[in-house]
């Protein structure tokens, strides 16, 4: 069974305080994210990453705080989230170079990956028959994620200790949709022992 990796916004701005978006407690799953990350690596798991790449003026900024413009500091991935073999694959069409990468990091400008024109493509090219989805923010990015992966007909998996919500009654209920969906819960030890 093949198997891909989710990755969702594991980005400076999310997971620390400093940030411009943080994720109340989003630094302690950083350990469980790059944990997951180096097991598929280890294991020929593809991860894809979402990051958000904002312009200055992005359309989200009228609902959200500016966060994650492209090109900042707060944008980048966590250094620990990063594997060595990568590639990154902008916001527009463009050609696409997947081969030998272990972390293809998509970039996004919404709160859904699955707006972004090159994700379906991606997903095509790896043929995965498995997702395994975790990072921030378990009721916006994430649930959309799973959302997307779901619509494929494959099996879903939510990390749920490599996952970080703005409150527990909003991871709930995204867990509880996800579930609903035919989505399924984890912890990392179960995925990367």
């Amino acid at each position: 069974m093949k198997t891909i990796f989710f990755d969702i916004d594991s980005q400076l701005d999310f997971l620390y305080p400093a940030g411009a978006l943080y994720v109340p407690g989003a630094e302690h799953v950083v350990p469980a994210i790059a944990r997951l990350n180096r097991y598929a690596a280890a294991h020929g798991i593809p991860v894809i990453s979402t990051t958000d790449a904002h312009a200055e003026n992005d359309a989200e900024f009228q609902s959200w705080p500016p966060h994650c413009v492209a090109g900042t500091l707060g944008q980048h991935k966590a250094e620990a989230t990063q594997l060595e073999k990568r590639v990154v694959v902008p916001n527009r069409p463009c050609p696409l170079a997947l081969d030998g990468a272990q972390q293809i990091v998509v970039e996004k400008q919404n709160v859904d990956a699955f707006t972004v024109p090159n994700l379906a493509l991606i997903l095509e090219h790896l043929a995965a028959d498995r997702f395994v989805v975790y990072g921030v923010v378990t009721e916006i990015c994430v649930l959309f994620a799973a959302r997307g992966l779901l619509k494929y007909g494959k099996p879903v998996t939510i990390v749920t200790d490599a996952v970080r919500a703005l409150t527990a009654e909003a991871s709930e209920r995204a867990l509880a949709e996800i579930r609903a969906s035919g989505g399924t819960l984890a912890l990392a030890s179960e995925i990367a022992p």
